[in-house]
Parts: C-alpha cells; structure tokens; sequence
C-alpha cells in the first residue's frame, strides 16, 4: 500500500525542479497519485476495506487541494503535471 523509498526517489527526481526538491506542487501530487494507485489495487481485492476507503479519500481530497492550488498560481505547470501524471480533469 505504501511506496518504496526507491519509487519515491524516483518520483522526486522526475518531477522535481531541482535536485532535493521535495516540497514542489508537482513532486507531492506525483506521490499522492502513485499512493493513490497502489491503494485503488488494494482494493480490488479487499472490498471491504472501510478504513482504508477513508485514507484513500483523504488523499484524493490533498491531491485535489494541490492541483487547485497550481491552476490558480501557474496554469502552465498545472496543464503540463495533468497531462504528465494522465489525471482526469
């Protein structure tokens, strides 16, 4: 359910704009949407999972703040993390 801390390493040197950059809009929503990803397998198998339902829905909601975050400060980086990440909207 989590990422490994290679794929997080990976992520942060994809999306970053510089090097060490952890903290940038696109860096956070690239690992929101990996988490994302992993927990929307999870759940493929164990329907039942309420309270982890509940954290998916919290990390939706993050995303969701950041990417509104980015289309109102730069539309540019906002347009071109949607198009890199492939997320609907």
């Amino acid at each position: 359910m989590s990422i490994t801390t290679a794929r997080k390493a990976e992520l942060i040197t994809t999306h970053g704009t510089k090097a060490g950059d952890t903290g940038s809009p696109e860096v956070q929503i690239a690992i929101l949407s990996e988490r994302i990803a992993n927990l929307t397998d999870h759940f493929k198998t164990h329907t039942k999972d309420n309270h982890s339902r509940r954290g998916l829905l919290k990390l939706v909601s993050q995303r969701r703040q950041l990417l509104d975050y980015l289309k109102r400060t730069e539309e540019s980086r906002y347009k071109a993390i949607i198009e890199k990440l492939g997320i609907r909207r």
